[in-house]
């Protein structure tokens, strides 16, 4: 060894390393070799016991309601000097000094990668353009939390005795309590499963201006630490930064936007555009460490820069998500625990920094409260706000590692900074699980539904379309629907556009057909159908189509939020399962399925999912007038049943429709004193349509379920839609539910929708709208009897 290089080393110089050159690789132990003396075997143990030891620690906490993040990085402090690497006990056999640069290099890497993520799925127009309230809220958390924690942190300087290291680093970590950066709240919000949700969407919104600022506070920071304080190079580094960030808006950006043009739409992307990709990174991280930035700078640009979605943003997205988010990036995360010495820790320091980052939440909390007044936000949906705005995380672990290279933080506020971000977060998890609830915003206050609905309000539909091909079967729904002046329909049409890449869900109106993305084929078919329908229909029918672009695992949010603002009357959900034309299934979408079920347990108002067997007959129209729609209502009993016969009552006035009532009974039950009730209600239908020659009453007796199944299968071919409830107050259905391969289609129409059930006729499986509380369904199952004159 150079004699230079070990007097450094004696000195306590931790970052230089002997290395070998043949030390890299090892032919294992038969030729008396020790694995662990040589890189790549020690980086790949490491690699895995800080995987597994993650990954057990996050399943342990996961009880307690902990974030991921909290587990990743106590799994970096138990193999570090404050428990299994004190005295040396595995510290220096698994992850000995000179095993640190090698593992830093490849958790470097992660971050590149993982910023270049963020990059992407942030929205830059809600950046550069935010919104009033994201204003609002983001300046009073920066400026409030700024003043309180530099008047705190100088006053304890001064007023308190404490090490003169603690006291020099005390304002610069109070100052880093004002910043929100959005890489944390992204992360939170998807690990709590609110990105999609109004209150995520305030928070995301808030994070992203105040990151604006964060990134220039964090750009002159990173000039001023690399350029050794000198004056002339810190201007220089932040002037060269900014000349990167306008070469890549300008230059870079235009490039990428032609290329996406040439993407083949719905096809994976390709080996070379990932590999260009991949290199981009690259690129972009060196050149902001040759100008003297930080190397996240460039990806995080080059991601910001990166349209989302399809068809380059979202595929990325996906191939990134395994390795550098489940993967690199923890890593980085576990590198920092591995750096935490709580033994240099005093208690009053602990003492001093648990004051300022309970002082400084606090603040953030009650500025984010005062401040939510003036946009009409709830208390305790605002204390919910401020607690995600307290977010910590890789944002904050990457500054501290700076400071600490830069020599403003010791070992001892190192190790307090990395504790300060598992304690914040251990304790704003929970909190927010706790008060955050999503469904009391849809708890329905009034009934929404057909059964109840009055005639002159008419009948408003949330139509959600998912796959191009269910359009001619919904506008034959919508036509039979038989909108009238004095009972009209209006549709408000949600197209789901499944992406990938974006942390939030993104709600586009399509007010006019040429507001429609003429890049977007499928979307203007769909809107131009829709259209047709309202230009036949233009006295009485409203047509407000959107696009949800949103991944199918919170889309339900966005599905729910629209019923709500647009006082939906019933939700038309798609099958999951979509038929080919020779009546095989060919293709199934379990994202579609879950997402069908979220709905049908917090919706607002009634729920309807249909099974398209329109392929079948070959897609014909009822708008012409020259095709009889044939539609049969199956009726058991209870308050979905009731609200299918009223959605069928009102069909029966069209006059290109046939409704047929099939009501089956259970042989020898009173049919007096237990189905009073549905009595009252098929009564009143027949009343209504005495003189109607399309309307057919029919009642079918059957022992048992086997003999129920074996009735409705004689209904094969016979119809072009049977329309039946979710659930059935019967007791015909005894032991049938066991054999349900759908759950979310009730046993009926699990019958109805299965492959072998041999019929062309679409199904719609109606969920009455489920009141919140035991009292209220009690109150509503007792004032429905007397409600039939809501029927149509």
């Amino acid at each position: 060894m150079d004699p230079t290089l070990a007097g450094n080393i004696a000195e306590g110089n931790r970052n230089i390393v002997c290395q070998y050159k043949d030390n890299v690789a090892t032919f294992g132990i038969w030729i008396n070799r020790n694995p662990l003396n040589f890189s790549l075997p020690l980086i790949l143990l490491q690699l895995a016991a800080i995987s597994l030891a993650s990954l057990l620690i996050e399943i342990f906490l996961r009880p307690l309601g902990q974030s991921s993040i909290v587990a990743q990085i106590l799994g970096g402090i138990l193999f570090g000097p404050s428990v299994l690497g004190h005295k040396g006990i595995m510290g220096s056999i698994l992850f000995p000094a000179r095993s640190m640069l090698t593992l830093e290099t490849v958790a470097m890497f992660g971050i590149m990668f993982f910023f270049f993520a963020i990059g992407v799925r942030t929205d830059t127009r809600m950046m550069v353009r935010p919104e009033r309230h994201a204003m609002v809220l983001g300046f009073s958390a920066i400026f409030v939390t700024l003043v309180f924690s530099l008047w705190l942190t100088i006053f304890l300087a001064n007023h308190v005795s404490m090490d003169k290291s603690l006291a020099k680093s005390l304002p610069f970590f109070g100052a880093a309590q004002c910043l929100t950066a959005f890489a944390n709240v992204s992360c939170l919000l998807i690990e709590l499963k609110m990105a999609s949700s109004d209150l995520g969407r305030i928070a995301s919104a808030t994070s992203m201006f105040t990151d604006l600022v964060g990134m220039c506070l964090f750009i002159t920071m990173a000039a001023v630490l690399q350029s050794t304080f000198d004056v002339k190079k810190s201007v220089q580094s932040f002037g060269s930064a900014f000349l990167l960030v306008c070469f890549m808006v300008l230059i870079i950006r235009p490039p990428i936007l032609k290329l996406m043009k040439k993407i083949p739409a719905g096809k994976p992307l390709s080996h070379n555009h990932v590999f260009m990709c991949f290199t981009a990174i690259l690129i972009a991280g060196l050149t902001t460490e040759v100008i003297g930035q930080h190397f996240m700078l460039g990806p995080l640009v080059l991601g910001f820069i990166t349209p989302d979605g399809p068809p380059l943003g979202a595929p990325m997205i996906s191939k990134l998500d395994l390795p550098i988010g489940k993967f690199l990036y923890p890593t980085f995360l576990t590198t920092s625990g591995l750096k935490t010495d709580i033994f240099k820790i005093n208690l009053r320091s602990f003492s001093i920094i648990a004051l300022v980052i309970t002082s400084c939440c606090i603040t953030k909390i009650l500025a984010i409260v005062i401040a939510s007044r003036f946009c009409g936000i709830g208390l305790q949906d605002s204390v919910v706000v401020g607690l995600i705005l307290n977010a910590r995380g890789i944002s904050e672990l990457l500054m501290f590692n700076l400071w600490r290279d830069g020599g403003i933080l010791t070992d001892q506020e190192f190790a307090l900074s990395v504790i300060s971000v598992v304690g914040v977060m251990a304790v704003i998890t929970p909190l927010v699980r706790l008060l955050y609830d999503p469904t009391r915003r849809l708890m329905p206050t009034k009934r929404q539904t057909i059964q109840h609905a009055k005639r002159e309000a008419g009948l408003r539909i949330l139509l959600c379309i998912h796959h191009q091909d269910n359009v001619p079967t919904m506008v034959n729904l919508l036509e039979a629907s038989h909108a009238t002046e004095m009972s009209p329909v209006g549709v408000v049409a949600v197209i789901l556009e499944e992406v990938v890449g974006r942390i939030t869900g993104m709600l586009v109106s399509h007010q006019t057909t040429r507001s429609l993305d003429p890049n977007n084929q499928r979307s203007s078919q769909i809107v131009s159908a829709l259209r047709q329908y309202e230009l036949y229909n233009q006295t009485c029918v409203t047509v407000q189509p959107f696009s949800v672009v949103s991944p199918l695992q919170t889309v339900h949010d966005d599905i729910l939020c629209v019923a709500i603002d647009e006082s939906a009357t019933v939700i038309i959900l798609p099958f999951h399962k979509h038929w080919e034309i020779d009546g095989s299934i060919g293709s199934i979408n379990k994202g579609v399925q879950s997402m069908n079920v979220k709905v049908l347990e917090h919706a607002p108002c009634s729920v309807g999912i249909l099974v398209d067997r329109g392929i079948l007959t070959g897609q014909l129209s009822i708008l012409t007038g020259q095709f009889v729609y044939r539609v049969a209502v199956v009726y058991l009993g209870g308050a979905d049943d009731a609200e299918s016969l009223c959605y069928g009552s009102r069909i029966a006035g069209h006059d290109n429709a046939t409704l047929t009532v099939i009501r089956y009974l259970l042989y020898g039950c009173d049919s007096v004193r237990d189905r009073k009730h549905d009595n009252c209600q098929i009564d009143e239908v027949r009343h209504q349509n005495i003189e109607n020659q399309n309307f057919v009453y029919q009642e079918q007796v059957v022992k048992d379920g086997v003999g129920l199944a074996s009735s409705l299968r004689a209904l094969e071919n016979c119809y072009d839609l049977l329309i039946v409830g979710r659930n059935h107050q019967s007791q015909i259905l005894l032991g049938l539910g066991e054999w349900s391969e759908c759950p979310e289609l009730g046993v009926v129409g699990d019958i109805l929708a299965a492959p072998d059930f041999g019929s062309t006729a679409s199904v719609l499986v109606l969920q009455q709208q489920r009141m919140r509380g035991e009292k209220l369904i009690n109150r509503m199952m007792k004032t429905g009897k007397d409600s039939l004159h809501g029927c149509y």
